[in-house]
């Protein structure tokens, strides 16, 4: 093990590609929503490893199913059946109302399955995605993924036929389409981009357009599923079905696991896409267990409950009139506070004081904590960042 800190700083430069910037934090365990670092130091975590950790901490259902998964079988390859996996997706079509289930690791691979399956269907190869969209960094996702930043080094590599168009104006998304559309791709909420929430009626219209116009409608749910806006699912605030729908993050409650589900008559066939380690029996029985909790401790609810008692309490201790502040949005307990500044020092303020918040878009401060969080923990959140703002 380490002997400080500064060692395993010392040792990450030295052998780990430096892909990401990280505070000068190590942590090392957490419970619930809160998480401890290598002094020992206490966080209230409004991250959630981004929207991943829905259920918290350290959770004694999803660990007593993963130790009991453990001593069972981890992988075995999707060569042969599993009873975890056939279980999860049996559940995932009943909650999302969805009829098939490809399982894979990662967002991103969610993203490539989704593509490919709308290729093969319906034999096209163009797409039509939003401006502020973010769906990945591999190839095909980052295709669909709007932002310099992310596309400038890799452009010649990418998928071709790809428009962007202005999100929440769905003339835009009827006018974009075309004898090359394959389908139509969009995040119900834009994370990324800083949790923009289109008008409403948005997906309900872009809905009707694709099945005008026989295009594919793709709904990118890796960030506001399994309860993060207050519904299981962001589809559901206009009672949208996408024909494609792609999930992560939250699903496997901090184990890596992801999943593109399909309406019926669309499906790969034998050898037409694969995952080695997808949808292996430890990930789906983490899933199950998280699900459960969600389930069982009325998560969903509890999300809407706890986003709407977020949000007045920002606004009550005045933030809202700040004029550092320019908005305050979100739905469940998926929430931005957009600044007229760069928010890179209010994240390290917030870090010393013991909160962990994210700085997306550089100047939206997202708040996107574990949905067990409690109200008392929330209340020191705002209290922390009103003291910072002013």
């Amino acid at each position: 093990m380490f002997s400080s800190q500064a060692e395993v700083f010392d040792k990450e430069r030295r052998y780990i590609m430096q892909t990401y910037k990280r505070p000068q934090i190590v942590l090392k365990s957490g419970k619930g929503a809160i998480l401890k670092d290598f002094t020992g130091k206490e966080y209230i975590d409004c991250v959630a490893g981004i929207a991943v950790n829905v259920v918290g901490y350290s959770h004694p259902v999803v660990l007593k199913a993963v130790k009991e998964q453990a001593d069972k079988l981890m992988h075995v390859s999707n060569l042969y059946y599993t009873e975890p996996q056939v279980e999860l997706a049996e559940k995932l079509s009943e909650i999302t109302g969805m009829y098939k289930a490809f399982f894979c690791n990662s967002g991103a691979e969610s993203i490539e399955a989704a593509l490919k399956l709308a290729t093969k269907i319906t034999g096209k190869t163009g797409f039509v995605a939003a401006e502020g969209s973010f769906h990945g960094r591999t190839l095909g996702s980052l295709s669909v993924t709007f932002g310099h930043k992310f596309r400038a080094t890799f452009k010649s590599l990418l998928l071709n036929k790809v428009k962007f168009v202005r999100y929440s104006d769905a003339d835009a998304v009827r006018t974009a389409i075309d004898a090359d559309t394959a389908a139509v791709i969009l995040e119900p909420i834009q994370g990324e981009t800083g949790v923009i929430v289109p008008s409403d009626g948005y997906i309900r219209e872009v809905r009707s357009i694709c099945s005008e116009r026989g295009v594919l409608l793709i709904l990118d749910e890796i960030q506001t599923g399994f309860g993060r806006t207050g519904r299981w699912f962001a589809k559901e605030h206009e009672g949208v079905e996408p024909d494609i729908m792609t999930l992560a993050k939250a699903l496997g409650a901090g184990f890596p696991i992801g999943a593109m589900l399909a309406k019926s008559g669309l499906e790969f066939g034998a050898s037409e896409h694969a995952a080695t380690f997808g949808g292996n029996p430890l990930a789906c029985a983490t899933a199950l267990a998280s699900i459960k909790v969600i389930e069982t401790e009325k998560l969903v609810e509890r999300s809407r409950e706890l986003g709407a008692y977020f949000m007045d309490k920002v606004r009550d201790v005045g933030l809202a009139s700040n004029p550092v502040v320019k908005e305050i949005r979100g739905r469940g307990l998926m929430i931005a506070i957009e600044l007229t500044k760069n928010c890179a020092e209010i994240v390290n303020s917030a870090q010393e004081r013991g909160v962990l918040i994210n700085c997306t878009s550089d100047n939206v401060i997202r708040l996107v904590p574990p949905l067990v969080i409690s109200k008392e923990e929330i209340d020191e959140v705002v209290s922390v960042l009103c003291a910072i703002v002013k």
